[in-house]
């Protein structure tokens, strides 16, 4: 059997880490870790948030064609290792959970990708959400609801767009998408 390559994408505060969080614990899924030139925050481990690396080890994977995706966000890089997901899908279904341009190089890389954007109910309650998480200040809040904008602007390149109304149903609306796709390859 093939295994499934899912990405999961949506406006931050949408409930992304919550959904994923759910589907591993619930099912046979792999969550692809990223490598990024950041440093680790505190509590990160190498390997489970990220792999940690130089700019000139990235710029290498870049070159190289070592990357499934990649972007630069607040001058780091960020990105999925092609090696580490093809390696995990000998045995199992993965799971990317990258913001939207990363999805659509994902798809890119590899054609038989399952991209799931996940959308809130409303823009009201995103960003009641995000100021729930009292982590942010109001102006990144606002940064954040503007990518929004962007972000839902390209959902018809996704498979499939999921409401996140209530939790449950979306956890339950995602795993008929993923028997679905199971069944057609």
């Amino acid at each position: 059997m093939k295994h499934l390559l899912l990405v999961l994408s949506g406006p931050s505060g949408v409930g992304k880490g919550t959904v994923v969080k759910h589907l591993l614990r619930d099912g046979n899924y792999e969550l692809s870790v990223s490598c990024t030139t950041r440093a680790p925050r505190e509590g990160e481990k190498e390997g489970e948030a990220y792999f940690f690396i130089s700019k000139e080890r990235f710029l290498n994977m870049i070159e190289s064609g070592g990357l499934l995706e990649y972007s630069n966000h607040f001058e780091n890089y960020y990105g999925t290792p092609k090696k580490f997901v093809e390696d995990k899908l000998k045995t199992s279904d993965v799971i990317l959970e990258i913001e939207v341009d990363g999805a659509l190089q994902a798809k890119k890389s590899y054609p038989d990708a399952v991209l799931i954007m996940l959308l809130p109910p409303s823009i009201e309650e995103l960003h009641s959400r995000l100021k729930k998480r009292h982590s942010e200040t109001e102006d990144k809040i606002e940064a954040r609801m503007k990518r929004m904008a962007y972000e839902v602007s390209k959902k018809d390149e996704y498979d499939y767009v999921v409401i996140n109304d209530d939790l449950q149903s979306t956890i339950k609306e995602i795993e008929n998408i993923i028997e679905r796709e199971r069944g057609l390859k």
